[in-house]
């Protein structure tokens, strides 16, 4: 490609994070540059600034729009899920860990040691992050209103639940859960999420 080759207007941005992500599960966080995606993309050194000031805004953008894209697929779980709030949070659980998988290199730059130390320098991966969380925790209140799952502060319980499932896929994109080839990823996502919901679920007296 030319770097004189002009883009459509909103392509050179996507362009640019999808480069990242390649640069990413390549290397590390730590080896993305502004000049190396540049170069990936075949424009000039200057083209990205049209879009990010820096590198930090660039991989800002790149988490951003993971956590749109978890977002979406967590919302979809729900629209295609029953009415029952423990049955959502299960099916929502199940989608958390499928898109850590589909997507690693978006997940360890959404929760690795550049957002943790980045995002409350970005409010908008920040506003990003926080309406994935609360996908969780509207649904929790909800199963709580219906009186399924027990009183206890929602966001707690959200943080709780979400360490489940981000520690469980953390641990299998690493490799560090041994399992036969009878015990699929289905078969594990299906049952740590049951364990979930059954430790949110409402003590029957």
């Amino acid at each position: 490609m030319s770097e004189q080759e002009p883009y459509h207007h909103g392509d050179l941005r996507q362009t640019l994070i999808t480069a990242t992500l390649e640069l990413i599960s390549e290397k590390t966080v730590a080896g993305v540059s502004l000049r190396e995606v540049a170069r990936r993309v075949g424009v000039s050194h200057a083209a990205p600034y049209r879009h990010f000031a820096d590198k930090e805004s660039l991989l800002a953008a790149v988490a951003k729009d993971g956590f749109e894209m978890l977002h979406h697929k967590l919302a979809e779980a729900i629209q295609t899920s029953s009415t029952d709030p423990l049955q959502q949070i299960q099916d929502i659980g199940v989608a958390y860990i499928t898109f850590a998988l589909e997507h690693p290199s978006h997940y360890d730059l959404m929760f690795g040691a550049y957002r943790s130390s980045s995002n409350q320098q970005n409010p908008e991966l920040e506003y990003a992050a926080r309406e994935v969380f609360m996908v969780l925790v509207d649904v929790i209140a909800r199963g709580q209103a219906v009186g399924v799952i027990r009183a206890d502060d929602s966001e707690q319980l959200a943080l709780t639940a979400w360490a489940l499932v981000h520690g469980w896929s953390k641990l299998w994109m690493d490799g560090q859960i041994p399992f036969s080839a009878t015990q699929s990823f289905d078969h594990f996502a299906v049952f740590v999420t049951q364990i979930l919901v059954e430790g949110l679920a409402k003590t029957k007296t």
